[in-house]
């Protein structure tokens, strides 16, 4: 918990008193929430309006690219030239591709098409008729973090595939609306978990939503699937990643031998949406949007 006097500065950054802000909430919420044996994020996962403004003008070169991408992914467009174009556009806007050369990966961006679930690598790959895929962007500017991703259906897609582009966007959209302050973040999981059953997809449980804005990856961790053990408490401040891994059949995947690219078991398709959200008084805010 956050042990402050009564007149130390409040752990959220706000500038007032602990005693003016935060101390009755951490009093009659959190405590009792920690005695169930809830976990309490730690004062470093509580970002200021600062940060959080950081975090939205990096935001602002992450939704740029996927809005242009819509007009770019087409037919016979090879994931090297996304990668191309991301790399590109990031840079002479003043930011950062996180991807590249994140512990090892060598690329600006993720391209996962058909079966494969995450981090697919650009290549000479070139887009066919009735493809799906994910393209996934994390920008850094002025050291903040935004990380979004969305899904493109390459000409004309099957009705199971469009199914599959359709129903991660829906998991993505009611996970969001889960997201309440004082609630565990397992919640958003549970809910994620409904939707995928009621439509016979297997949701991935390798992969996660994670913390996100002053580092690429941090608590909490965001499970798509259904909780049964006590999760971390959502508090305002706290910003983190939602981004359902949505499998048509099985949620198993395993990875190739580049070390990276991650593809369903079965081979069968799978497709993600994602967005950044920070966890406000009443709800939450889409950073990515």
């Amino acid at each position: 918990m956050y042990r402050l006097s009564r007149n130390d500065k409040c752990w959220c950054g706000s500038g007032k008193k602990y005693k003016l802000c935060h101390q009755k909430s951490d009093e009659k919420i959190l405590m009792p929430l920690k005695r169930q044996g809830y976990p309490i994020p730690p004062r470093r996962l509580i970002l200021n309006e600062e940060q959080i403004q950081g975090i939205r003008e990096s935001a602002k070169i992450t939704i740029a690219i996927l809005d242009q991408l819509e007009d770019m992914v087409k037919e016979g467009l090879t994931t090297e030239e996304i990668d191309n174009f991301v790399h590109k556009y990031t840079t002479e806007h003043g930011g950062v591709p996180a991807p590249l050369h994140y512990q090892g990966f060598p690329k600006s961006c993720c391209t996962s098409i058909n079966n494969v679930i995450a981090h697919g690598i650009p290549g000479k790959t070139a887009l066919k008729n009735g493809d799906i895929i994910n393209i996934d962007i994390t920008t850094i500017l002025n050291g903040y973090y935004s990380d979004s991703s969305s899904m493109y259906m390459v000409g004309e897609v099957s009705e199971n595939a469009r199914k599959l582009v359709e129903v991660p966007k829906q998991c993505m959209d009611e996970g969001i609306k889960a997201v309440k302050p004082y609630r565990p973040v397992g919640d958003i999981g549970n809910v994620i978990h409904d939707i995928a059953d009621a439509n016979g997809y297997g949701v991935v449980r390798d992969l996660c939503g994670h913390g996100v804005g002053i580092k690429f990856h941090d608590d909490p961790l965001v499970e798509h699937y259904r909780q049964k053990h006590a999760t971390m408490i959502m508090v305002p401040g706290m910003v983190f990643t939602i981004e359902p891994m949505i499998n048509e059949g099985t949620w198993r995947g395993r990875t190739l031998a580049d070390n990276w690219t991650f593809i369903t078991q079965d081979n069968k398709l799978s497709a993600q949406w994602e967005h950044t959200v920070v966890v406000t008084e009443d709800g939450c805010e889409i950073l990515t949007k």
